[in-house]
Order: structure tokens, then sequence, then C-alpha cells
């Protein structure tokens, strides 16, 4: 039986019936033919994404009505070993799950994740590298979360620390070792974001600061935050958009891969 993976799982499969001979050569173009997009007026799914970059479209819920989202996921669902769509909400999920009764739903994250039915999630050793999400509060977890779970779903092994913001900062530095021990670090902040520069100027390794729109009025919504880590003195620090967890999480993997 072909074994699914999150990345490139349809034309590894493909290619797997070319070889055993399931599928004709001729069948096989046929069938890439069809790859590169589906128009179903309202979207142009990419279903060639996979193969381009590694891991398929990924659904961005938000401005989209819960039908259009479950149509969009179940066709990407059709060709794809595992399917995302981040900022979706609990109506968004239960449209999704009328039709993918197996569909997940990360709650903290908003995220829906629908794998081939009976695909585990992926298992790591003891000594695999792994991406650590650091959120300085408790209130930047759904920023946090939404970067843990893209990462994981995207193969990574992922490990959080949350709540050590530098409000109390002997809570980050009593977790010295596991910061050491990460190969990537996301750090998720609002307020001033000092966070990230702290993080930054501790380790030897990425640091991808994401600024959370948490904060009182001066704050901006995460501008403060996303102004203070762009100025950030630590070296190996890059920056990502407010709240953008999403972004954090995926390149994080490619970093980690």
């Amino acid at each position: 039986m072909t074994k699914h993976t999150p990345e490139n799982g349809h034309l590894r499969e493909l290619l797997n019936c070319v070889k055993s001979g399931r599928l004709s050569v001729d069948e096989a173009v046929d069938k890439l033919k069809d790859l590169p997009y589906e128009d179903i007026e309202f979207a142009r799914i990419d279903h060639h994404r996979s193969v381009r970059t590694g891991f398929p479209e990924v659904v961005f819920c938000q401005g989209k009505s819960n039908s259009q989202i479950a149509e969009i996921v179940k066709r990407l669902a059709e060709r794809n070993s595992i399917v995302l769509a981040t900022r979706a909400d609990e109506s968004a999920f239960e449209s999704v799950r009328e039709i993918l009764p197996h569909a997940e739903y990360h709650r903290a994250a908003r995220i829906i994740v629908v794998r081939v039915p009976g695909l585990a999630e992926q298992t790591h050793p003891e000594d695999a590298k792994f991406i650590l999400i650091v959120s300085a509060g408790t209130a930047d977890i759904p920023v946090a979360e939404e970067a843990a779970v893209t990462a994981e779903s995207m193969g990574s092994k992922v490990e959080r620390l949350y709540d050590v913001g530098v409000a109390g900062i002997h809570r980050l530095l009593d977790q010295k070792g596991i910061l050491d021990k990460a190969n990537v670090i996301i750090v998720a902040a609002g307020m001033e974001g000092a966070l990230a520069s702290v993080v930054g100027g501790l380790v030897d390794k990425p640091v991808i600061a994401v600024p959370t729109s948490i904060g009182y009025g001066a704050s901006f919504q995460g501008l403060a935050a996303l102004l203070s880590m762009l100025n950030t003195c630590a070296e190996g620090v890059a920056v990502v958009n407010i709240d953008n967890g999403f972004g954090a999480g995926y390149f994080a993997h490619l970093i980690n891969k």
C-alpha cells in the first residue's frame, strides 16, 4: 500500500502507480495535466503547490463563507494526504466536518487539519531536531499555537515554552536548557515585543519573531512589537508580520527539515 506523506503525496502516489504497473505512462501524463489548478468559479485551487514547494496549498479562511471553505478543503483533500485551513472558526469547522468527518479542529490555533483517513500524526525519535515555540504571555498562545500546529502538520517535531515574558525573566532563564537544544526558535510576543531580542541574545540558532496584536493602546495592535523586533540588536532574528503564526511555523519547518 502506498505510504502517504505530507510532502508531494499526490505526485508520489502517481509515480508509484506507474512503477507498479497499475497506471500506464500515458494515463499518468493525462493525470498530470489535471494537476496545476482547478477553477471552481469562486477559487482557482492550486493543485500543483505540493509539487513546487513540498506542501499543499493552505486555505486562509478569513473572508470566505463556510460553504466556500468546505468546498475548497474537500477539493484539496481529494488530491493531498494533508490539508490545512487557517483562521477558521467553529462554524467553518462544522461545515468541513459535514463532508469530511475525519477533519480535526485545533481550537487555540484556529486551524482545521484534514489527513487521509488512517494517517496518524508523524512520530519523531527522542533526539530529532525540533522547533521550540516560545510565547511571552498566555494571551500570545493563539498565535504561538498557529505556528506550532503548522510546523507539526508539515512534519517537524515541536516543543512549547509558554508565558516566559521579560516581566519575569527568571521564568525564561530557568529554561535555558531547552533553548540550547532547539534547532529553530519562534518567539511570539505582544506589548513591546522585547522577548525576541532577549532570546536572540541567548542562543546560537535562528530566531523567528512574531509580533502579536496583544497590548494596550500604544501598542497599536502589534505595531509597537513589530517595530521593536525589526530594530533588534540581537543577531540571527528574522521577523514575520503581526499575528502571522502560520508564516513563522512554515518558515521554521523549512529551516528545521
